[in-house]
C-alpha cells in the first residue's frame, strides 16, 4: 500500500505517540484525523493540520463518526498506568479497542493497526521471547487488559485487516514514563536503580516505532503481531545513567527491589493520609526490573525493520528537547 494520500485515523492523537505519528504521517503526504479526550491536548495536532474529534473511544457514536471515509486506523488510545482498578482498564483497553474495530469495519476501513504492548509478556519471561509468548497477566491490570484486547481483536472478522504492534519501552521527547517522570524523580532524589540496574530495558525511540508502524501498513501485514524495540541490549543502569547525564544530574543510587517496594508502600500510605495522589507506586519497580530482551527477528525479516535512530542519537534529540521544555508542566 502506498501511504501517500491515505486518510489515517489516530485514536489518542493528543498523546506522545499519537502526536508524533501525526507529524510524520502528514510529512508523508497522509491526511490525518484523530480522536482525543482533551481539547487542550489536541491543539498541537490541529495546528499541524489534523482534523480532531473530541470524545471517548468507548463511545460508539464518536467511533462511528471518526471512522467515516478513513483508510487506516491506528489505535493508540488506552489506559497506561502501572496499576489501578481492573474494571476501568478493561472498559477502555478492551471495550474501547473492540468499539473502534467494529466502527472501522462498519465504515469499510481497510486496515486497523492496534498498538498493544510488550508488557503482554509480563515481568518474568524467557530471554528473547517471541510473539508466540508465553503471555502473562501477572495480576497487573495493564498487562492483563492488553492481552485481553489482542484476543478480542483476533476473534473479530478479517475485515478490516488487523495488525498488532507490541512496542517495548518507547522514549524520546515527550515520553512521560521513560524520560519525564524519571528525571523529575531524580531531581527529587527519589529515583533508584533496582538491583544496581541489572536486566534489560527494551528501549524504542519514538520515530523507530512509527517507522515500524508505517512498514506494517505498507506491507499490509494483516493477521500478524510484531515485537518492536531498538534491538539494543541496554541495561537499566546504562539507560538511566545516560538519562541522568543528559539532564545534568548525578547517577541514581541503587536499592534492592524489595527495599524499593517497601519504601514506596510507606510513601504511598503517607501521601494517601494527606489526600495526595501517589507520585510513584510500588508496582513501578516491577516495570523497572525486567530481565531480558524481546526478540524482534520477525519484524526484521517480515518488515525489513531496523532502528534508524540509535540510543546515542535518540538521547541527543531528547536532550535538545529538554533544554527548551519545562517538563514539570507535563506531569
Amino acid at each position: 500500500m502506498n501511504l501517500s494520500g491515505q486518510t489515517l485515523l489516530i485514536s489518542g492523537i493528543g498523546g506522545f505517540i499519537g502526536l508524533r505519528t501525526t507529524e510524520l504521517a502528514i510529512a508523508r503526504g497522509m491526511k490525518v484525523r484523530g480522536i482525543g479526550r482533551s481539547p487542550e491536548k489536541v491543539k498541537k495536532a490541529q495546528q499541524l493540520g489534523a482534523e480532531v474529534i473530541i470524545g471517548s473511544i468507548t463511545d460508539p457514536a464518536i467511533a462511528h463518526k471518526a471512522c467515516q471515509g478513513v483508510d487506516i486506523v491506528l489505535h493508540t488510545a488506552g489506559v497506561v498506568q502501572e496499576t489501578g482498578q481492573i474494571k476501568h482498564f478493561r472498559e477502555v483497553n478492551v471495550g474501547g479497542t473492540v468499539n473502534m474495530a467494529k466502527a472501522a469495519k462498519d465504515a469499510g476501513v481497510k486496515t486497523f493497526v492496534h498498538l498493544s504492548s510488550a508488557m503482554v509478556y509480563g515481568f518474568n519471561y524467557p530471554d528473547g521471547v517471541t510473539e508466540e509468548g508465553p503471555l502473562r497477566g501477572e495480576n497487573n491490570p495493564f498487562c492483563q487488559t492488553k492481552i485481553e484486547a489482542e484476543a478480542a481483536l483476533l476473534q473479530l472478522d478479517t475485515s478490516p485487516g488487523i495488525i498488532i504492534i507490541r512496542p517495548g519501552d518507547v522514549y524520546g521527547p515527550g515520553s512521560i514514563p521513560w524520560i519525564v517522570r524519571p528525571i523529575v524523580m531524580m531531581q527529587r532524589n527519589l529515583f533508584a536503580l533496582i538491583n544496581d540496574g541489572q536486566g534489560v530495558i527494551n528501549h524504542l525511540y519514538i520515530d523507530n516505532l512509527i517507522d515500524a508502524i508505517f512498514l506494517a501498513m505498507e506491507k499490509e501485514a494483516y493477521g500478524e503481531i510484531f515485537n518492536i524495540t531498538d534491538g539494543e541490549n541496554t541495561s537499566w543502569k546504562e539507560y538511566f545513567t545516560n538519562l541522568a547525564e543528559i539532564a545534568g544530574l548525578p547517577v541514581p543510587f541503587s536499592l534492592s527491589k524489595d527495599e524499593a517496594k517497601l519504601f514506596l508502600r510507606v510513601r504511598e500510605q503517607g501521601q494517601k493520609l494527606f489526600r495526595k495522589k501517589p507520585d510513584l507506586l510500588p508496582e513501578t519497580m516491577d516495570f523497572l526490573s525486567r530481565p531480558y530482551a524481546y526478540s524482534i527477528t520477525k519484524a526484521q525479516k517480515m518488515l525489513n525493520f531496523e532502528a534508524k535512530i540509535d540510543r546515542e542519537e535518540g538521547m541527543q534529540r531528547t536532550q535538545e528537547w529538554l533544554q527548551i521544555t519545562d517538563i514539570h508542566k507535563l506531569i
